[in-house]
């Protein structure tokens, strides 16, 4: 009898033990797991910036009319891995190809840090494997526009076709990019999502789409047509007699107007109703979106000059971005600041 007492009162410490051990151990785990999903959200923020410093370069290999400059040929320039004596045009598309390649590595890095550092069906996962897909989806659109020499003078309707499509998948790159590197740290959690709430901003980032686009083609029709004065160019884009991107033009800023001032409600709202970070960014969107503005009116009075297309671009840009966090917080139905440094 004293013998199964022994054996019982033995077991049941070791229980108890075991129990001890177990949160013990799992909190070490998630604090380990804390510091990799911190360190590889630096790494995502930081691999947004450089792909920001790609689309604003190949903004400029289309400004300086430079995208022809490696012939049609692709992934090669002009035949050879390294261009020897390149002139002007065929160095600004090489450049740009090089930090392309340099930017599928670094995806394919994001993916594998991502996976390690997460759990299986972690948000972050997914957007970082979508961010993969999309670079890879870049790269066929951007191989396109040179292998069926859609670049340089062209002004075909096929070449605004999939220079559209490139814009809008770059945005919902730089958009899980930046998801990424949120969800790393600051993952929704199960039933926290609004939908009435993520319905009204779903809308505010296909308006921001819509209004890249046009800018896109706005811009297309500013370096395959430029003007030699403003009245010049008014004419132009209400002449019926106008190639079809310089009438496109005036629906750029139209909707630009409309679209801001829908984000500008929206985040107004927003800035009532949240403290901290989230607060913070909502008030930094609405003077990006005035901004944005600005500069489009500017962009209009000086001819669009190249430095202002890409300060142009990079504002728009970083205003996406933004919009993009601001929908992922005021879709939460909870009300914490983000804990994400950003």
């Amino acid at each position: 009898m004293l013998v199964r007492l022994r054996a019982w009162i033995t077991n049941e410490s070791r229980r108890i033990n075991d129990r001890r051990l177990i949160p013990i151990s799992g909190t070490l785990v998630s604090a380990r797991q804390r510091g990799n999903t911190r360190t590889v959200s630096r790494f995502a923020w930081a691999f947004l910036a450089y792909m920001l410093g790609v689309i604003l370069w190949g903004a400029y290999v289309r400004a300086s009319g430079s995208g022809a400059g490696c012939g049609n040929h692709w992934p090669l320039c002009n035949g050879e891995v390294i261009p020897t004596l390149p002139e002007k045009a065929m160095l600004i598309e090489f450049i740009h190809r090089v930090t392309s390649g340099l930017a599928l590595i670094s995806v394919l890095a994001l993916v594998y840090l991502t996976v390690r550092a997460t759990v299986r069906r972690a948000w972050a996962r997914t957007t970082a494997v979508l961010s993969a897909v999309l670079t890879l989806n870049e790269a066929f659109l951007g191989a396109l526009l040179v292998l069926l020499q859609r670049v340089g003078n062209d002004q075909s309707a096929t070449r605004a076709v999939l220079l559209s499509f490139h814009l809008a998948n770059t945005l919902l790159l730089i958009g899980s990019i930046a998801l990424t590197a949120l969800w790393l740290t600051d993952p929704p959690a199960r039933g926290e999502l609004s939908v009435r709430e993520a319905a009204r901003f779903v809308i505010g980032l296909l308006a921001a789409i819509l209004i890249e686009v046009c800018g896109a083609l706005a811009a297309l029709g500013d370096t395959l047509f430029p003007a030699a004065s403003l009245r010049s160019a008014l004419a132009s884009d209400f002449s019926a007699t106008s190639h079809f991107q310089l009438r496109l033009r005036l629906l750029h800023p139209a909707m630009a107007i409309v679209g801001a001032t829908y984000v500008i409600w929206l985040c107004a709202t927003l800035v009532r109703t949240r403290a901290g970070c989230v607060h913070k960014l909502g008030i930094a969107l609405i003077l990006l979106a005035v901004g944005q503005v600005s500069l489009g009116a500017l962009n209009v009075l000086l001819l669009a000059p190249v430095w202002l297309q890409i300060m142009h671009l990079l504002v728009a840009d970083l205003f996406w971005v933004l919009l993009v966090l601001v929908s992922d917080q005021a879709a939460r139905t909870r009300r914490e600041p983000l804990t994400s440094a950003i």
